[in-house]
């Protein structure tokens, strides 16, 4: 049994993503390949072989797939993972792109969001934002799936030695073309794999407050920051800081709740962290019954006594 790892990168460096990816590649068992497709990404390849638990790196190195466009990278996929009877990538936007593209191809079906292993064809994953898990056994050939970052560790960096294979499938489908980007740039740990998160809701009522009151905490911490769907649809902070189901799945060790009071689609984002702290001033709010410290009171008077004293 093989399993094939689809690597996320951005053709300078490996994305943490992909080690956790890796880690359930192994529960299901057999060797684990990974795919590096891309454009000038040798060194994204070298790390790859590098990771624990790694047999094989398979090195597509083509202009085609520098910006991992889905229509070229569902077909290469497609084409390279007959020979496997596993298909896996992180549950990242690029991942949620092609991998649906790559199952219709094959015409067997989508595994989303795996969060746990029980065997080599049955999987878990949560439903209904989270608030149930479904057990899914799959009999298809070839299982394609993507997998939830945070629900599994991440595999060693370094101790592999796997070797690297060039790869000359696939080509430029013509169907769709990059224009630009806009990459958003902070001094910041990145939210999906921060250890700590500070998050602000709508009771911030403005982004001078957001600037004010959760950018010191989380200075302070060395956290990221992070806000509610309703902070971000108020404007408050760019839609890169949304934690949530439609936002970023987020499991740091600590996450520091201030005045959300805790909306399903908020929790099913957060409620996988390690120590969950809920500022508010209501104590009635939905994220008390999640949280592991609540701490009733005024966020704009919390918040500076707190950062004052780290």
């Amino acid at each position: 049994m093989s399993i094939l790892v689809i690597a996320e990168h951005d053709n300078a460096a490996l994305k943490g993503a992909t080690l956790n990816t890796v880690t359930a590649a192994a529960k299901i068992g057999g060797d684990v390949v990974v795919l590096v497709a891309g454009s000038n990404c040798g060194a994204v390849a070298e790390a790859a072989a590098k990771v624990a638990g790694v047999s094989k790196v398979l090195l597509a190195d083509n202009a085609a797939y520098e910006y991992q466009l889905a229509e070229n990278m569902g077909e290469l996929v497609a084409e390279i993972g007959t020979g496997y009877s596993h298909i896996l990538a992180s549950a990242t936007t690029t991942g949620k792109d092609f991998l649906p593209r790559s199952a219709a191809l094959l015409d067997v079906n989508m595994i989303s969001e795996v969060i746990g292993v029980e065997s080599a064809d049955t999987f878990t994953r949560p439903i209904y934002a989270g608030n149930a898990i479904a057990t899914v056994k799959s009999s298809d050939s070839i299982k394609v799936m993507t997998v939830r970052a945070t629900a599994f560790d991440a595999a060693a960096a370094e101790g592999g030695a796997a070797s690297i294979e060039q790869v000359s499938a696939g080509e430029d489908a013509g169907k769709s073309k990059f224009v630009g980007e806009e990459l958003a740039k902070s001094d910041r740990p990145e939210l999906t794999a921060a250890e700590i998160v500070v998050s602000g809701g709508r009771a911030l009522a403005s982004g001078e407050n957001f600037t004010k009151y959760i950018e010191p905490l989380a200075d302070k911490l060395g956290a990221a920051m992070g806000a509610s769907r309703a902070a971000v649809d108020a404007g408050y902070v760019p839609n890169d800081l949304q934690v949530g189901q439609t936002g970023k799945i987020v499991a740091p060790n600590l996450y520091i709740a201030a005045g959300i009071s805790g909306a399903i689609q908020h929790l099913a984002g957060m409620k996988d962290s390690k120590v969950i702290v809920a500022i508010n001033n209501d104590p009635e709010a939905p994220i008390s019954q999640v949280a592991d410290y609540f701490l009733e009171g005024d966020i704009f008077t919390v918040l500076p006594e707190l950062t004052s004293k780290l």
